[in-house]
């Protein structure tokens, strides 16, 4: 059974910063392609990184040159390394896996930036 399982999300004043981890279990992790998603409220999700098994990296326009995802698959690991938050960063983050035809889910931690 496969498990995702965020942490690392709270609350940050404008201009701090996060450091999302999500750990899988259940899967071959290093053959999944790995992605953070968000959702703020009452909007859809949308991508904000992916990191393919061959480490091709994607980011979201809106988080270029802020956000870094990494992932370390001797500890099934994915991160999302959060700078220069703004408020509208504000959202709830989830991991993703993608594997072919198959996708999984993290139940989401949630990214509040306040001052």
């Amino acid at each position: 059974q496969v498990q995702l399982v965020e942490s690392g999300g709270g609350l940050v004043q404008p201009g701090g910063s996060l450091n999302l981890s999500c750990a899988a279990s259940g899967m071959i992790f290093r053959f999944h392609v790995m992605g953070w998603y968000c959702q703020a409220p009452g909007q859809q999700r949308e991508l904000v990184a992916f990191m393919s098994s061959g480490g091709t990296i994607n980011y979201a326009d809106s988080v270029k040159g802020r956000f870094t995802i990494s992932r370390d698959n001797t500890k099934n690991t994915v991160y999302l390394q959060m700078n220069s938050l703004k408020p509208e960063d504000t959202a709830v983050y989830y991991c993703n896996a993608q594997f072919g035809a198959n996708a999984y889910w993290g139940q989401g931690t949630q990214v509040t930036v306040s001052a």
